[in-house]
């Protein structure tokens, strides 16, 4: 196995302490913020940190506890304005030796989704943007930015609206028009 690290993050686990937390910190320059940004998907990345610790779990496991710090911009899902979002959240991976993967293709998502597969390398990087991605909000919305509703018919027909397409929407109707049956 190579003792080149994939990345210059990456820490290779049979040098890391058994005894004593391994600490690390992250802060990308603006050339990896804007990288970053691209890969996923957002307008740009403002500030970014992943601070934490890697910690001896037994013998052969491992965990990663970090606080993510980061500021983000992305379009506005309804007027595609910038909408910065800050982000602030504590993360925790457990890297295991004898992780198993399901082997059906279409198995459940296990209760604890913070373990995955100890490799020679674990890369605090990695786990930075991976967090982000999944903490970026999936549709995030300018103050005030509502969908609004079209309405589009044949001139001259009563336009249908959402409101109509329900399957009670016509009984309120349907009870006045008894009621000045009776009247």
């Amino acid at each position: 196995m190579s003792r080149t690290p994939p990345s210059p993050t990456a820490l290779r686990v049979a040098e890391l302490p058994q005894n004593a937390q391994t600490p690390f910190s992250l802060r990308p320059d603006a050339e990896a913020l804007r990288e970053i940004a691209l890969e996923l998907g957002l307008t740009s990345v403002r500030r970014l940190s992943f601070q934490g610790t890697l910690t001896a779990l037994g013998r052969t496991d491992w965990q990663l506890d970090a606080r993510l710090g980061a500021t983000v911009v992305q379009p506005c899902v309804v007027t595609l304005e910038p909408v910065t979002t800050r982000i602030d959240a504590d993360i925790t991976r457990l890297f295991i030796k004898d992780y198993v993967e399901p082997d059906e293709p279409e198995a459940e998502m296990p209760e604890d989704d913070r373990s995955e597969p100890l490799t020679p390398w674990i890369d605090p990087a990695v786990v930075m943007i991976e967090a982000l991605a999944l903490e970026v909000p999936e549709y995030p919305r300018a103050d005030g930015a509502e969908l609004g509703e079209l309405v589009y018919t044949k001139p001259g027909d009563a336009p249908m609206t959402d409101a109509d397409a329900r399957p009670f929407a016509g009984l309120a109707d349907l009870r006045q028009a008894l009621k000045d049956d009776k009247d």
